[in-house]
């Protein structure tokens, strides 16, 4: 066990969806150890995440998972400082897995246990990989979530846009399943594309140019389906230029939301912060690319984590958890893991936001 203070070493894990991961990371910022177990294999025949299919795999393999973790890194259970597990939000049943072994081996180890919002995973990434300081403007856009976040401490953020429908990560699903893609749909609509036309095919930019900073990408996905209705024969091309036109329109349309969220986060915070993009869908680089610039044109330093630690993983639990021991923010053992819990208790729940928002 370290001080506690200097260089904290916390034990986290990740079961909210289909990612088992346990990882090690200590307060100088060195990921000593970051094991994932995919459940691709799993849920590719579905199409989809299915929750039971997830809650089993995570109790199958999180033991093994967090051995390899904690041996990796070269420590015993002793030698940590705090235990940090995903409490929410997500799939009910992989959250209640990963925080009960948390819960256990806290008890066991005697080390403070501490339940980390998912979704602050993601938002404290950056300090992690780029030691970024507070206040930044954040997009967080995953398979279950699309946000635009103030982030101005740890536990303090204000959330200044969201989306009014779905996701933007489970947008690419759907898209990548009606192209017949497969399962992840994120990089298989961005491996399609590469290959595509993104002129080919007009689809709209739902929102853009409206005031505000909300999402919407529900009527995107509608326009992709009566494109592919209208081809009598979906050909490799077909296929192709509508994938990269999709992702052409997801990169207009965030960028048009997010230079509106950048007005407000100007006017609030001052210039001279950073713009942060977190999330599964922080690592499509057409994406990066676009709100590379835009962040560039308002001079504004833009980060996003490499694209192993924007998908789900536990070396942001295990930071979070960090960031959460020095302020001396701990859990009792009977914390209640939740399906949700938003960042910013205060913003007013969008109509239809996905159910891990």
């Amino acid at each position: 066990m370290s001080d506690g203070t200097a260089s904290p070493v916390v034990l986290g894990i990740e079961s909210s969806c289909d990612e088992t991961a346990a990882a090690i990371v200590t307060g100088d910022r060195t990921i000593r150890s970051n094991i994932i177990f995919s459940q691709f294999d799993d849920h590719r025949p579905f199409g989809g995440v299915v929750p039971e299919v997830a809650a089993r795999a995570h109790v199958q393999n999180l033991d093994v998972i967090v051995q390899k973790a904690m041996g990796e890194a070269g420590f015993e259970f002793g030698d940590l400082d705090a235990v940090a597990a995903t409490g929410g939000p997500g799939l009910i049943g992989g959250v209640l897995v990963g925080a009960t072994m948390a819960k256990g081996i806290s008890l066991a180890a005697e080390r403070p246990f501490i339940a980390v919002n998912h979704l602050e995973g993601h938002a404290l990434t950056a300090r992690l990989t780029d030691n970024v300081e507070f206040p930044y403007l954040l997009l967080l856009v995953s398979g279950g979530h699309c946000q635009l976040l103030a982030v101005k401490g740890v536990g303090d953020y204000r959330r200044l846009g969201t989306t009014i429908d779905d996701a933007v990560g489970e947008a690419f699903d759907k898209t990548a399943k009606m192209l017949g893609l497969g399962y992840p749909g994120g990089p298989a609509v961005e491996k399609s594309a590469r290959d595509g036309d993104p002129s080919r095919f007009a689809l709209p930019r739902p929102l853009m140019g409206r005031s505000g900073c909300d999402f919407s990408f529900s009527g995107l996905k509608t326009a992709v389906r009566r494109k592919i209705e209208g081809l009598e024969n979906l050909a490799p091309s077909d296929i192709s230029d509508l994938a990269a036109s999709f992702q052409a329109a997801v990169a207009d349309s965030l960028a048009d939301r997010c230079a509106h969220a950048i007005e407000v986060f100007q006017r609030e915070q001052g210039s001279g912060h950073p713009f942060v993009v977190a999330g599964g869908v922080a690592a499509n680089q057409t994406l990066r690319t676009t709100l590379r610039g835009l962040a560039e044109g308002q001079d504004m330093r833009f980060v996003a984590p490499p694209p192993a630690l924007c998908t789900d993983n536990a070396a942001m639990i295990a930071w979070a958890g960090v960031e959460r021991l020095r302020a001396g923010d701990v859990d009792a053992l009977d914390f209640a893991p939740r399906p949700r819990w938003p960042l910013d208790p205060n913003a007013a729940r969008a109509p239809g936001a996905g159910v891990k928002a």
